[in-house]
This record gives structure tokens, C-alpha cells and sequence, in this order.
């Protein structure tokens, strides 16, 4: 499939609503979790160590510490999951890419340059 065609078939499928976010920045993911017939939002906080991807198969890794332990988790830009993307903390990184992070410990592994 060419790009042209790919464009028109997905193009109705992409959210345009989304906050503005970049690596580096610390954001807030609301998905929306369903358990049997009930739905709930589920908030997943952290810091965005990268981004892949165009058009509908964009995707972004956040990467959070929870009682000592490094989490992350990749989420699908456009997928109809996540309710909303806030964005707490805009930082100033100068990599794309910010696998160094899983190697930090302590309050380093939460520190990024402010921007």
C-alpha cells in the first residue's frame, strides 16, 4: 500500500486532540480500563523516554518508578484507550531517545533537565 492510500484509509482513525508532548516531558495517561461490564480510568504518571512511529502507528514509552522499581509501559498514540494526555512537566532533553534513564536510581531516575 503507497502512502497516499494509507493516508486516506487512516486518516479518519488519528486523534488530533492530543496534548503536544516530547521526550522528556513528564505526563499523566488517562486510559480507560474495562473490567467485566464496568468501565474506570486507570492514571499512568511518568516520563516519556521515547517516541516511534507515524501516522496511526505512533507510539510513546513512559517509564515511571513504583515502590522501588522501574515501570514501563508503550501506549499507541491514536489508541481510542486513552481518554486524555496531560502534561505536568515540560523538560529540556537533547536526545531523542532516553534509555539512560533505566539505569538511574534514587530521585536521579525522576530527574530531567526543566526546560
Amino acid at each position: 500500500m503507497n502512502q497516499e492510500t494509507e493516508k486516506i484509509v487512516t486518516g479518519s482513525q488519528i486523534k488530533t486532540n492530543r496534548d503536544v508532548f516530547k521526550v522528556g516531558d513528564a505526563i499523566s495517561v488517562h486510559t480507560i480500563v474495562k473490567e467485566g461490564d464496568k468501565e474506570r480510568i486507570q492514571i499512568f504518571s511518568g516520563i516519556v523516554i521515547a517516541r516511534r512511529g507515524s501516522g496511526i502507528n505512533q507510539t510513546f514509552v513512559v517509564r515511571k518508578i513504583s515502590y522501588g522499581e522501574g515501570v514501563e509501559r508503550i501506549f499507541n498514540l491514536n489508541s481510542p484507550f486513552i481518554s486524555k494526555i496531560t502534561v505536568d512537566r515540560i523538560s529540556k532533553v537533547l536526545r531523542s531517545k532516553l534509555y539512560y534513564m533505566r539505569k538511574r536510581e534514587g530521585k536521579s531516575a525522576m530527574k530531567v533537565r526543566e526546560g
